[in-house]
């Protein structure tokens, strides 16, 4: 019988994104269970997928997934934030848009490497509805968690609540409703998507929507890297309903799509 750290180890390795074949750091591990650990190894190694190309059919909204691949639960410096999502089989994804997000993860190791990311849900094997999502329905949608500090230090505590994170709530200006001291980091966020749009034009993608509570745009085109993301010509949504814009103020939805679309 396998342990689990070779387990996981072989489950790292075996991903077969170009952005994690030179990566030879230790693998760290993060609070999940021990027997989730082994679970969601032997999930991954059963689903992971092989070296086809994906091919997305109709829209976000309305369509299908073909030849998805599974997410890496965890690499370095980012974790699939919920086990229960992951074995439930919502963390496909469009070939090329794993490959975006893990080159993305692959920079910022380099640039940010005291934090740690969470990827959120992304499609089903198969595409189609996935409950409550409206979208997410064919591969090239993805949730990312909201990065947050603590008087000015990165705090993590607030991201092992698995599906539960959904239901977090932030006031206007990024502040964690009960503390106050804990606040998003908008300048990580506009660092992260311009990082991911890079990547995505190298892969003749490049993102097509964002969707961000839409009060946080003033205190996310203030910070540094969100005076770049305003002059980018990245599409951040300019209204949602309140239902939508209430969910979207702990984590940001990223719609990707190919560039001659």
């Amino acid at each position: 019988m396998k342990t689990v750290s070779s387990l996981i180890l072989q489950m790292v390795i075996l991903t077969s994104c170009h952005a994690q074949k030179n990566n030879k750091q230790e693998i760290k591990k993060y609070p999940i269970e021990v027997n989730q650990n082994t679970e969601v190894a032997e999930f991954y190694l059963k689903h992971k997928g092989d070296d086809e190309p994906s091919i997305s059919v109709g829209t976000v909204s309305s369509g299908k997934l073909l030849n998805g691949k599974l997410f890496p639960f965890y690499g370095p410096n980012y974790t699939y934030f919920d086990a229960q999502s992951y074995l439930a089989g919502r963390g496909f994804i469009h070939s090329v848009i794993r490959d975006i997000v893990l080159e993305s993860y692959k920079q910022l190791e380099v640039s940010e490497p005291e934090r740690h990311f969470y990827i959120m849900e992304c499609s089903n094997e198969h595409g189609g509805q996935i409950y409550p999502h409206r979208t997410h329905q064919n591969g090239t949608s993805v949730d990312f968690m909201m990065p947050k500090l603590k008087n000015d230090e990165p705090y993590t505590d607030l991201d092992h609540l698995g599906g539960d994170h959904y239901w977090l709530s932030f006031d206007n200006q990024g502040k964690y409703s009960k503390d106050p001291s804990i606040v998003i980091d908008f300048n990580l966020i506009a660092k992260h998507i311009l990082i991911l749009n890079e990547k995505a034009k190298k892969e003749g993608y490049k993102i097509a929507k964002v969707i961000i509570k839409i009060e946080f745009k003033d205190e996310l085109f203030e910070t540094e890297y969100g005076k770049k993301l305003k002059e980018s010509g990245i599409y951040i949504v300019r209204n949602l309903n309140a239902l939508i814009n209430s969910l979207h103020d702990e984590h940001y939805h990223i719609d990707f799509e190919p560039i001659n679309k």
